[in-house]
């Protein structure tokens, strides 16, 4: 049996703030941009993995969530309480360097990590933190 990832999801406030983010700053491709129920999704994904997704969907993608609890969960968006993800690189500086020149919220500058990886982090236009991680040694 094997078992694959094949989509992650991301919450977002803004789809045409996000858009350029991912698309320009971090150069994922669009793949999909669909809207239902007042709602929308855009799928975006490394060119280099056709067959993992990430899926920028509203903050609580749920057609019979409640409005307390699509306010709470805007809340914690707003804050930058919601996970994002973490992304692997082959260079983590040269990563924070282009995504600090494109004016993005820095959270953790490149540094060595006594768990094996040298990462960095920034928030998103929405709030996410998104780390980008490279094997030491490599």
């Amino acid at each position: 049996m094997d078992i694959n990832l094949s989509q992650c999801f991301i919450a977002v406030d803004d789809h045409d703030a996000a858009i350029p983010f991912y698309r320009d700053v971090l150069g994922l491709e669009v793949r999909g941009d669909v809207g239902a129920h007042g709602m929308r999704w855009v799928t975006v994904g490394a060119p280099s993995q056709p067959d993992v997704d990430i899926v920028l969907e509203p903050p609580l993608a749920h057609p019979n969530a409640s409005a307390a609890d699509r306010e709470a969960v805007a809340d914690l968006l707003a804050k930058g309480l919601l996970r994002g993800v973490v992304f692997r690189t082959d260079d983590c500086d040269a990563v924070f360097e282009r995504i600090r020149a494109a004016g993005g919220e820095v959270v953790q500058e490149p540094i060595d990590q006594p768990y094996g990886v040298r990462d960095c982090a920034f928030r998103d236009p929405a709030g996410n933190m998104l780390r980008f991680s490279q094997a030491r040694g490599r």
